[in-house]
């Protein structure tokens, strides 16, 4: 059988998203071995910078914002990158990207890594916060230096942070969760109890089931009962939703992200890949496209994508990692969780109305272990991400949780 004849390595590789997944692609590029030239697009006027510290240290302030910074304007000049940020892509035209300032950039391969845009409320009003970006975080910190009181709509991991760094600093937190409880769609119903339970152990107004009606203004909240809930601070934390309004006009598939293959190929235009939360990589264990926001996702996304590219062997993709730090605890979510079939405590007794700090959660997808929470209990969890990895049953598993 003749050989597959592999695509030139493209000259030029225009990469829009200045964030991880847009520096790391860059970054793995070159590390690869690539010699051409790249382009470095991001919306915002900042250097790429790692987002996970924004509702921790900076927002607490103990990290200034140069901390975050993940490469300053030298450290792209070291990387041979041409930079182009404080300006927005608002065109796709085959590799052609169009600009907000009139200009075009066109490249012989184009990497879509433009990341999320907070997902705003019905009729949200001005004067709500949201925190996506790092000028939100600094809006958001300079708030709470007078603020005695904050809502927070949204008990998700980042509604979490921003509750735990309010309390730091004395202020009375109040979160409205729709769902019967925070975290749900990750953790499940019955694990999602234990992040309630860090929620009020740490004296946070936790309010399950919440449905709001309206917001009249932007520090009250009108509940569908006729109550109403002010606060110096409204935070806004209902996730987001893919950045690509500007992909409009291309030929892509477009649901719930850029729908690609398990190489990260754009599927309807050549030349175009996509990583990180803008991106629905072709998933071959569950047949369908997934589109994940996980910090660790989009570094491995990056990597293949980069990989393809240069027409290199792929690395294997890693099982699914995201954590949290809230509570004075690292939460810690390994795997597949979502559409478990069986929940099974493996370490601790939260569970059982213990202590959640050292629980360790196995979720089974018939007899495989298909993901892993972990509250405060690294090492453990460390194991049994390999275990997820390979494949393991039940019987590994349960020989594990007895060590």
């Amino acid at each position: 059988m003749a050989a597959v004849e592999r695509a030139a390595v493209p000259g030029h590789v225009v990469i829009v998203g200045a964030g991880v997944g847009g520096l790391r692609t860059a970054e793995a590029l070159r590390s690869g071995g690539y010699e051409g030239r790249l382009t470095l697009i991001g919306a915002e006027r900042h250097p790429p910078y790692d987002r996970p510290p924004l509702s921790k240290q900076i927002l607490e302030g103990r990290w200034e914002p140069e901390r975050a910074i993940l490469r300053d304007r030298a450290g792209l000049a070291d990387l041979d990158v041409a930079v182009r940020l404080g300006t927005r892509a608002v065109a796709l035209r085959g590799t052609t990207v169009d600009l907000d300032d009139g200009e075009s950039v066109t490249g012989d391969a184009v990497v879509v890594a433009t990341g999320l845009v907070p997902r705003r409320m019905p009729h949200q009003p001005d004067g709500v916060a949201s925190l996506r970006t790092l000028d939100d975080v600094l809006a958001l910190r300079e708030a709470f230096e007078s603020a005695e009181s904050l809502i927070i709509v949204g008990g998700g991991f980042i509604g979490a942070e921003v509750a735990c760094a309010a309390r730091r600093r004395g202020i009375a937190v109040t979160v409205l969760e729709a769902l019967g409880a925070p975290c749900e769609r990750v953790l499940g119903r019955e694990v999602g109890v234990l992040a309630a339970r860090l929620f009020r152990e740490a004296g946070i107004d936790l309010r399950l089931g919440a449905r709001i009606l309206r917001m009249p203004d932007g520090r009250t909240i009108e509940f569908a009962d006729g109550t109403r809930l002010s606060a110096d601070v409204v935070l806004a934390s209902v996730g987001g939703i893919p950045d690509l309004t500007w992909l409009g006009g291309a030929e892509l598939r477009i649901k719930d992200g850029v729908g690609c293959d398990a190489r990260g190929r754009a599927i309807g235009m050549d030349g175009v890949w996509a990583v990180g939360d803008a991106a629905a990589w072709w998933d071959p264990v569950t047949g369908e496209h997934h589109r994940a926001e996980h910090w660790s996702t989009v570094t491995d996304q990056a990597k293949r994508v980069a990989g393809d590219i240069l027409g290199a062997e792929l690395p294997a993709p890693s099982p699914p990692y995201v954590w949290s730090d809230q509570f004075d605890l690292k939460l810690q979510v390994a795997g597949r969780t979502g559409n478990a079939g069986e929940v099974v405590a493996l370490h601790g007794s939260g569970l059982e109305g213990g202590p959640v700090k050292g629980t360790v959660a196995g979720y089974f997808t018939g007899d495989a272990l298909s993901g892993v929470v972990a509250f405060g209990a690294p090492k453990p969890f460390m194991r049994y991400r390999s275990l997820i990895a390979s494949g393991a049953g039940r019987s590994a598993v349960f020989e594990e949780a007895r060590r």
